[in-house]
This record gives C-alpha cells, sequence and structure tokens, in this order.
C-alpha cells in the first residue's frame, strides 16, 4: 500500500478487481502466465488513474489489486484492463480463442467485482466515525 502526498492532499485508494473469463472458460491454455506480464503495460500510465500493485489468476478469474488517484474511476479501470488485454490476446492467441468464441470476439464476461481494500475493517471505521466529536 502506498500513501500518496500532494501539495493539498493525501490518499491511499486500493480495490480488489476480480475480472471473470466468458462463460466461465478455464485460464489453463497457458494465458494465465501473460495476465502478469500485461499488468505494467495496461496501468500506470500518465493518464490511466489507476496502477496494478498484484494480479494472480485462478482457474477461470483473475484478481487483481490496484491503486487509484481519486479522480479515477473502478468501473473504467476494469474496462481498460477488459479491453487491453482482450485484445492483447486475440493479437497473439486469435486462432486458440476462435474455436472458444466462434461469433464474438471477447475474453471477459460482463461485469466485474471490486471493493475496497483499506487497512482497517468496516468496523474499525464506523467506531471511529462514532467516536468523533
Amino acid at each position: 500500500m502506498r500513501c500518496h502526498t500532494g501539495s493539498r492532499s493525501k490518499y491511499m485508494l486500493e480495490a480488489h478487481v476480480v475480472l471473470v473469463r466468458k462463460y466461465r472458460l478455464k485460464l489453463s491454455d497457458g494465458l494465465g502466465g501473460e495476465f502478469k506480464e500485461l499488468r505494467l503495460q495496461c496501468s500506470g500510465t500518465k493518464n490511466s488513474g489507476f496502477s496494478v500493485d498484484a494480479m494472480e489468476t485462478d482457474q477461470d478469474h483473475i484478481h487483481i489489486l490496484a491503486d487509484f488517484r481519486p479522480s479515477a474511476s473502478i468501473k473504467e479501470a476494469a474496462r481498460k484492463l477488459k479491453s487491453y488485454t482482450t485484445l492483447f490476446l486475440w493479437k497473439n492467441h486469435g486462432e486458440a480463442l476462435r474455436a472458444k468464441f466462434r461469433r464474438e470476439r471477447t475474453f471477459w464476461s460482463d461485469g466485474y467485482f471490486a471493493c475496497t481494500a483499506g487497512d482497517a475493517s468496516t468496523d474499525t471505521v464506523r467506531r471511529y466515525i462514532e467516536t468523533q466529536g
């Protein structure tokens, strides 16, 4: 976790994001390892608003821990991650993917899961707020 400081603000915004492969197909076709290589390419750029701190593949989905700027959108980050990885995978593995997705050039299911990943639990933050003032 990183705490960012600017001239006027300090923030530490992290989220756990999960992307699921279309039709819950397994990632066992050798593609799982490529996601880790892609993580630096599809985040952390000047205008992305987020960076990927950790990424791990599971059988049919990937888990991502991302660090966000206050102006960034988790929805946009998920969209960028999905579109970038889909384009890359179709460019490099089109034949293998065509066998699984005959009619559409896709890789991910619709939607995503996201939750905050702060240091404190919700109960801890609630107790802190309730004891203020």
